[in-house]
């Protein structure tokens, strides 16, 4: 399933849907979007640009919480203990959805059980970036120094097993085994520091995080990860057209859940709309302007996407061994 390629749906089955007082008289009190990563980061980012949209619906009053920890697995577990009333939201990432199950022996939930899938929001490419002065004009030059220097070139990711760190082991795998040094940060602001310092060789970080870094000249791009370039970065070129790199595509997405068992016509109507205020042209330029490509679905969409994201990166963490520290 593609879900950029998905059009806008009406929903004119909510009108109809049983139930159809409950969605009236709700909500009763503020709505929380939970939030597993720190302020700033993409997630946050993305989460505080919706809440602030989504609080001129009459009536609804949206509060972003930041729950950070477990790869943002502690927010998913909050949501999916959190009464089912439709007061309780989660804006997802990847990782607390699709790669920490595969990582984490005891993590409290089942994705595909224990959340009522809304829609997806934005796929977020990450971005391999290097510092400016490093002698590896494009990505040829990088692989060539990582071949010639096994083991000294840096990366920096906030961990194993998160998503820059599988996308940086499937790249390295790929291409024959590339070794490669980990170091491991707080999160991203850190890593960039040491890359801006030269202590760093490069890292894989989304677009939305990466974008104003690029065009300050602060870092250079030398690739994007998802298969097609980046509208936003036309100049830089997708990993998949470097050889022995075709087909590979491996970035970020965002998608709203609930608990599992809110009353359908409360996931219809966050759905439909939080698809309508993303496919607003207003919104798409904000969201393209942080390096996000507006992803839409419907929620049985969202749910299968869920279940095959879980297959995919449950085979990165299988074939690259990945250990949590």
């Amino acid at each position: 399933m593609d879900p950029s390629r998905r059009a806008l749906l009406a929903t004119p089955m909510l009108l109809a849907a049983p139930g159809l007082s409950l969605a009236q008289e709700w909500p009763s009190r503020p709505i929380r979007i939970l939030v597993g990563f720190p302020p700033g980061q993409a997630t946050d980012v993305v989460a505080r640009l919706l809440a602030e949209r989504l609080s001129e619906v009459p009536g609804w009053q949206i509060v972003v919480e930041n729950r950070p920890g477990q790869g943002g697995s502690l927010a998913a577990l909050a949501t999916a203990q959190a009464p089912p009333d439709g007061h309780t939201w989660l804006l997802s990432a990847t990782a607390p959805l699709a790669t920490n199950p595969n990582l984490y022996a005891n993590i409290g939930y089942e994705s595909a059980r224990d959340f009522s899938a809304v829609t997806l929001i934005a796929n977020l490419p990450f971005v391999l970036l290097v510092n400016p002065g490093l002698p590896a004009p494009d990505l040829a030059a990088l692989v060539a120094m990582a071949r010639a220097r096994p083991g000294e070139l840096t990366f920096g990711t906030p961990g194993n097993g998160t998503t820059a760190h599988l996308i940086t082991a499937m790249f390295a795998r790929a291409l024959g085994g590339l070794e490669m040094t980990q170091v491991t940060y707080r999160g991203a602001p850190q890593a960039l520091t040491d890359l801006l310092a030269g202590r760093l060789t490069f890292m894989f970080e989304t677009e939305v995080f990466s974008l104003a870094h690029i065009k300050a000249g602060r870092v250079r791009a030398l690739a994007v990860s998802t298969a097609r370039r980046s509208g936003r970065l036309p100049d830089v070129p997708a990993l998949a057209e470097a050889p022995g790199l075709a087909g590979f595509d491996a970035g970020a997405w965002l998608g709203m859940v609930m608990p599992a068992s809110v009353p359908a016509p409360i996931v219809l109507r966050v759905n439909q709309e939080l698809r309508r205020i993303v496919q607003e042209p207003r919104m798409r330029e904000r969201l393209a302007g942080l390096g996000a490509e507006v992803w839409t679905s419907t929620p049985e969409e969202f749910a299968s996407f869920i279940r095959s994201e879980g297959v995919k990166w449950g085979g990165a963490v299988r074939d690259n061994n990945v250990r949590l520290d």
